[in-house]
This record gives C-alpha cells, sequence and structure tokens, in this order.
C-alpha cells in the first residue's frame, strides 16, 4: 500500500511539473507581447525535411511544413521588422531545404530583413537557406560551406548472393528501379542520374552566386562540396560577420533601423521534457560527424534522402 502511494505520488509530481512546464513555454513565446519595433527569431534545427514535424508531448518537431508556418506568422505581424534564422542543420533534402529559400525570399519581398545566424552547423542545405539572407552571421568554428549534391548508391548483389536471396522484379520501364540496390547500375542510368545531380548543382550555384553577390564561376571555385570554418567562409565571402546570435540580432535591428534595444518574438515551442530533463532536437556536432564516418558518407548529407544537398 506504502509503495502505491509513493508511486501515486511521484507521478503526480511529475503530470503538474510537465503541466507547469507546458504552460511556462507558451507563456514564454508570447513573453514580448509589447512594441511595434520586434524581431522573430525561427530556429531551423537538425536535418531539413519536408512535410508536417507534428506535435508530441515531447513538444513540436519541425519538419519544413512548419518552418514555413512560422515563416508566414512572421511575415504577416506588422510589428515584427526583421527574422533571424537560427540555423544548426547539417542540410538534408533539396527539395525541402529550395521550398524554405523561396519562401525567404518571399519575406524579404514583402519588406522584411531576414538574417541567418549559424550555430553548430549551417552546411549543404543549411547553407542553401542562409545564401538567400540579407545577411549571414557565423561563429569562428561554425561548420558550414558544403555547397554541392550527391545521390546515395549501394549494390547488394554479392551480399545477396552470399545468402541465397535473388530478388526479381516486373517493371513498367527499363528505369523505375533505377538506385536498385540489388542490381549494378547501368551507364544509361548513371548518365540519368548525373544529369540531375548537375542540374541541381547548378541551381545551388545560382542561388548562391545571386545571393552573395558573386559571379557564379567564383562560386564554382568554393562549390567542390568542401566544408568551411566560419572564420574560412567569411574569408571565402560566402559569410558577412562573425559573431553570436545576439551580434546577429543587434545587426538586424541596424538593418530594419529600429533604434535602442529590440523586443525579441521567438517561434516554436519549448518541449516541457526538454525543460526537465536538458533534453535536445539540436544537431550535436561530434555524433554527427562519428555517425557519418562510420557510414563513409559526407558529413554535410543525412542517410535517407534520395537526393541531398
Amino acid at each position: 500500500m506504502r509503495k502505491k502511494v509513493v508511486i501515486i505520488a511521484i507521478l503526480a509530481i511529475i503530470l503538474i511539473t510537465l503541466a507547469v512546464a507546458a504552460s511556462w513555454s507558451v507563456q514564454g513565446k508570447h513573453r514580448y507581447g509589447g512594441g511595434q519595433n520586434k524581431i522573430a527569431v525561427i530556429h531551423v534545427e537538425g536535418v531539413i525535411a519536408g512535410g508536417n514535424g507534428g506535435n508530441s508531448l515531447l513538444g513540436e518537431s519541425g519538419g519544413g511544413d512548419e518552418i514555413i508556418r512560422q515563416l508566414h506568422k512572421a511575415r504577416d505581424d506588422s510589428s515584427v521588422k526583421a527574422v533571424i534564422l537560427r540555423i544548426n542543420s547539417p542540410g538534408g533534402s533539396a527539395p525541402a531545404s529550395q521550398e524554405l529559400g523561396a519562401e525567404i525570399q518571399k519575406l524579404r519581398k514583402d519588406g522584411k530583413i531576414v538574417v541567418a545566424s549559424m550555430g553548430d552547423v549551417a552546411a549543404s542545405g543549411g547553407y542553401w537557406i542562409a545564401a538567400v539572407t540579407d545577411k549571414i552571421y557565423a561563429s569562428p568554428a561554425t561548420m558550414t560551406g558544403s555547397i554541392g549534391v550527391y545521390i546515395p548508391y549501394a549494390n547488394w548483389q554479392d551480399l545477396y548472393q552470399k545468402i541465397g536471396i535473388q530478388k526479381e522484379k516486373i517493371k513498367s520501364g527499363p528505369h523505375k528501379d533505377i538506385l536498385s540496390p540489388e542490381r549494378p547500375m547501368t551507364a544509361e542510368e548513371r548518365a540519368i542520374l548525373q544529369g540531375m545531380v548537375d542540374d541541381l548543382y547548378n541551381q545551388f550555384v545560382t542561388v548562391v552566386a545571386e545571393g552573395r553577390h558573386m559571379d557564379v564561376e567564383q562560386v564554382k571555385q568554393l562549390a567542390d562540396g568542401r566544408i568551411y570554418t566560419g572564420s574560412q567562409a567569411k574569408t571565402a565571402g560566402l559569410v558577412d560577420e562573425l559573431g553570436t546570435m545576439y551580434d546577429a540580432i543587434d545587426g538586424a535591428a541596424e538593418l530594419a533601423g529600429i533604434k535602442g534595444k529590440p523586443v525579441i518574438k521567438e517561434y516554436g515551442n519549448a518541449s516541457p521534457f526538454s525543460m526537465l530533463f536538458g533534453a535536445s532536437d539540436k544537431v550535436n556536432l561530434e555524433q554527427l560527424m562519428v555517425r557519418h564516418m562510420e557510414n563513409k558518407l559526407p558529413i554535410t548529407a543525412p542517410l535517407a534522402m534520395p537526393v541531398e544537398w
């Protein structure tokens, strides 16, 4: 009986704490309610992917659709004069990155200042969305760049033969099972995929050239897929200033003509679970490097995307 009472008491404390944390989170989102000269902060965290991240007890998980919704909220709020994109992402889906970039450009056309603030890593698709902003800030040790595209492919045919698996397909056309791991890629298929990669690469280079006011050939010299530190990126012209998110806020306020200390409006929900236990969806750079080294993959792109920046 005593054990049951103790368990019920512990559960009650946890539920009350979660409720208080959730309430604090909601209030925290709106704690800067006054004023007509606000700077919105929108976080781009983790792998960039299309679709809706959804909601759960552990808080919002942001897909591309959720970030776009936040951009639209900032656009429709007349009190928001500038937006900080706090980017902590290794990249991800090419279409999702491109869609975010297009929405950021619309935001700027509507008169909002948009400034990128890079965290641990803002590479590949993370750099794509930074390149279309008004100004880019990075820490000296930020990992950025990785301007390029790849399509992952593995051939498991020999493995299947060793374990006695023989797979067959009935397909509507010769290229319907392109990138199938059960057989070697043909020369024709390789040419098709290389054409796709080249097209996407040229789109990426064009966006960077336009956003950074650089010559296309100059960008191509930098866009061989390599990553840069923040300080290297600044020297190369891929980053404007070295500084923290608060330096980026000050810079955005200056560009937007905001006098005095700017009022901050932060979008997105903090997770009650993360407030209690310190959990975070943010990119852990060390884990990211280890994972990609183990898989022998480029550091700036996740495994699961069919086409990646």
